[in-house]
């Protein structure tokens, strides 16, 4: 092991190699921070330069893209309160809390911090436990995910406060959208109103910006206000070693959750996101904190996304199964270079594949240099005056709308879900429901059929599995006990004012 280690160092520490993974991470840093570029895409658009270079620098330069791209999508997430990548999206709950409160450089250092530490500590867990941890993978049939489906749906009880009907309307509408297109199974369209555009669905990316971005620019307008920079108002001050230890718990439960969902190939970082502030939330010795500025919702997130980068490699390199749409680039980009994943990989390549292990654990070092250097330019930028900042966002998330599929249809679906979103801000329905289930939607829907298709219509398929019956106990259990909390709260609210009544006559 220590031999290959030695080999896989050699590899990474060439000037070429490190040169080709600086690059990676600081394309993946800006594409990850452009609204509609997520880091799928910023892979994919390096993906023709590897022609022409060794294999284990190409996977290195491209993995280095991967690690980038989540700390970049957390920059805009934090700052204008747009996801720069699927798996920010929880970190903008808290994250754009704590910038709207002039602790900007507190949320971004956390943010990077915390990554880092998920993204070396993935790649720990990825050397350490490829093969035994592959197998997991394999136990997760059509009925497991969709149990896995429905326990991120249920979260929704505890991202939407006290008006849980408003929340299960918003998440209602987001699995709606997930619907529109072609019928994966019947092949029909659905919900298309002959509209050839609507054929391909609604992309997620899209969605998502429309909702978070647009519509917080809406807001921004509508509410008006002092429309000229405040100096000094967003504080450029990292977090303490102290508050850094004190988000320990929440950093653990990121990288429980990264690990998981980083085995299954599908799942991805948003997913892994959203558990993991959920459970952190359950955990915390403050959870009242969360949603209106908690450091702890932004460590467990940020740390959930940067492990699944290394943990999403476990399937793909021992099985062929990428673990994300990241993966899926790696893939190719290991098939292009005559790269055949599978457990001989590690015998007959050796040196591509511990180089990629030592490339991972450079790339995570980089980012942490580069994210502190463009922590502060970050910050300068956003604290402009409004009118400059509002339109420079509009026009960088039209472009990255376009960006998706290079047509107009996204930019209208980005400005129709704009308008969606700030309807719902203003009335009280909550976004991220919607984002929730626009994000699970095609998960759930395609599990559920084919399981039913499989057990020939039989239900008892999701409690006779163990796993599928575990996944859908504790989602039963994620949903009820926020509502039982919230009932034992007004009854003793009332309890204590009954009393108090007395006593003041």
């Amino acid at each position: 092991m220590l031999e290959r280690f030695a080999l896989g160092a050699q590899v990474a520490f060439h000037p070429t190699a490190l040169l080709m993974t600086l690059v990676g991470v600081a394309w993946g840093i800006v594409g990850g921070a452009l609204p509609g570029i997520s880091g799928s895409i910023a892979m994919a658009l390096l993906l023709p330069l590897t022609f022409g270079m060794d294999p284990a620098v190409a996977l290195m330069m491209l993995a280095g893209v991967y690690v980038g791209a989540m700390y970049g999508g957390s920059i805009t997430a934090i700052l204008i309160s747009t996801p720069g990548t699927p798996g920010a999206a929880a970190t903008v709950v808290d994250g754009y809390e704590l910038h709207r409160r002039g602790q900007s450089g507190k949320a971004l250092g956390v943010s990077l911090v915390t990554g880092t530490i998920g993204g070396v500590v993935g790649v720990f867990i990825l050397v350490g436990m490829a093969v035994p941890l592959s197998k997991i993978a394999l136990a997760f049939g059509p009925p497991e995910y969709f149990a896995l489906g429905v326990f991120g749906l249920a979260l929704i009880s505890s991202f939407v406060g006290r008006d849980l009907v408003k929340g299960l309307v918003s998440a209602l509408l987001g699995l709606i959208l997930a619907t529109i297109g072609i019928d994966p199974f019947a092949g029909t369209p659905r919900f298309a109103f002959g509209n050839v555009d609507l054929l391909s669905g609604v992309a997620a990316p899209a969605g998502m910006i429309g909702l978070f971005a647009v519509s917080e620019i809406l807001h921004q307008i509508a509410e008006g206000g002092d429309w000229e920079r405040i100096r000094g108002r967003y504080s450029t001050q990292l977090p303490s070693l102290r508050e850094i230890w004190s988000l320990r718990v929440a950093t653990l439960i990121g990288i429980v959750f990264g690990t998981i969902e980083g085995l299954l190939p599908g799942g991805g970082g948003a997913i892994a996101s959203f558990i993991a502030y959920n459970e952190a939330k359950r955990w915390s010795k403050r959870p009242e904190e969360f949603g209106r500025g908690s450091l702890e919702g932004v460590a467990a997130p940020e740390t959930a996304n940067n492990v699944v980068t290394a943990t999403a490699l476990i399937p793909l390199l021992t099985f062929g199964i990428p673990g994300s749409n990241s993966a899926a680039i790696l893939l190719t980009a290991m098939m292009l270079h005559g790269v055949q994943p599978g457990p001989a990989l590690f015998d007959r390549t050796p040196h591509i594949v511990y180089g990629l292990f030592v490339g991972l654990l450079v790339a995570n070092v980089m980012m942490l240099v580069l994210g502190y250097l463009a922590l502060r330019p970050s910050i300068a930028i956003v604290n402009v005056r409004r009118p400059l900042l509002l339109s420079g966002i509009l026009g960088l998330v039209l472009v990255g709308a376009y960006s998706i599929n290079n047509r107009m249809f996204e930019v209208w679906i980005v400005l129709v879900t704009g308008l969606v979103g700030y309807a719902m801000r203003r009335y009280g329905y909550n976004v991220l429901a919607m984002v929730l289930g626009l994000v699970l939607g095609f998960m759930v829907e395609a599990n559920l059929r084919r399981s039913l298709l499989i057990s020939l219509g039989d239900p008892w398929v999701f409690f006779t599995r163990p796993i599928s019956a575990v996944l859908l106990a504790l989602a039963l259990a994620t949903f009820v006990s926020p509502i039982l909390r919230r009932v034992r709260e007004e009854r003793r609210a009332a309890h204590a004012e009954g009393v108090a009544r007395p006593a003041a006559g």
